[in-house]
């Protein structure tokens, strides 16, 4: 049996969370970046302490199939926050802790991750506490979760989800079918960083300046709107008759399609 490895303490609470799905028109907290924040502070140090903690439990099965992939995950390149750093790299076959052994999910994680002359148990504390804050931010508010992946605010969350914590999958396939600030084409193919599909969308945490603009195919009437301060999150219809979407001050817009 392997031994752990790592200090990484877990979240207070860090079991398996509740999800309990969407929360039509709700209202927002006006301060949902506080959640994150807490997130990384409550994470902060843990790596770093003498008395090393209990693990937070991972699987270490192979991930489940799932269903199948969408174009839209295939597509969407990976953000900064996904990023591997360039040069040299560890062999798979030098990745070792200083006691104990990795796991075989472990291991294809820290494979192409770990610099040359690095501690591989150090950058797979890194990936465990990108899971552990998904655990946090799910518990929070499932939205929250989705919206803090798809804005990049959890670092290394897709291969961190892949590898240490796959029961996380539903997010990314939920982050994916969303979309940031920006103009975006709308077609069935998307989304990606350029498209948008057609369907009906919410702002989970707009600021106050959030506004966004529908422009329809063929020279109509653009249609615009503004979030109001106080009122429930927005929603917006993108229909198939728009051909262009933007969006400024709302931050992301979240598929209301069945989440996974």
């Amino acid at each position: 049996m392997s031994t752990r490895h790592t200090g990484v303490v877990p979240v207070a609470g860090s079991a398996r969370p509740d999800r309990t799905g969407r929360h039509p028109h709700r209202h927002r907290p006006a301060g949902w970046t506080a959640v994150l924040a807490a997130a990384a502070v409550l994470l902060t140090g843990c790596g770093g302490g003498e008395q090393a903690g209990p693990e937070p439990v991972r699987n270490s099965q192979p991930a489940p199939a799932g269903p199948p992939t969408d174009v839209a995950s295939e597509a969407r390149p990976p953000s900064a926050a996904d990023a591997v750093p360039p040069g040299p790299k560890e062999p798979r076959a030098a990745l070792s802790p200083p006691s104990g052994s990795f796991t075989e999910q472990e291991k294809d994680y820290l494979t192409g991750r770990v610099p040359k002359g690095h501690d591989p148990a150090a950058i797979l504390q890194v990936g465990q506490e990108s899971c552990d804050r998904l655990d946090y931010l799910l518990r929070q508010d499932r939205e929250l979760a989705v919206t803090a992946v798809l804005l990049g605010e959890v670092s290394g969350a897709r291969a961190a989800v892949a590898h240490l914590c796959p029961e996380h999958r539903p997010l990314l396939a939920d982050a994916d079918r969303g979309v940031t600030d920006g103009t975006f084409e709308v077609a069935s193919e998307g989304p990606t960083r350029q498209r948008l599909a057609p369907g009906r969308y919410r702002a989970p945490t707009p600021g106050e300046d959030c506004r966004w603009l529908l422009v329809p195919a063929g020279g109509g009437r653009a249609e615009s709107g503004r979030w109001k301060k106080g009122s429930p999150v927005p929603e917006v219809t993108v229909g198939k008759s728009v051909r262009e979407f933007t969006s400024t001050g709302c931050h992301a817009w979240l598929s209301l399609r069945e989440q996974r």
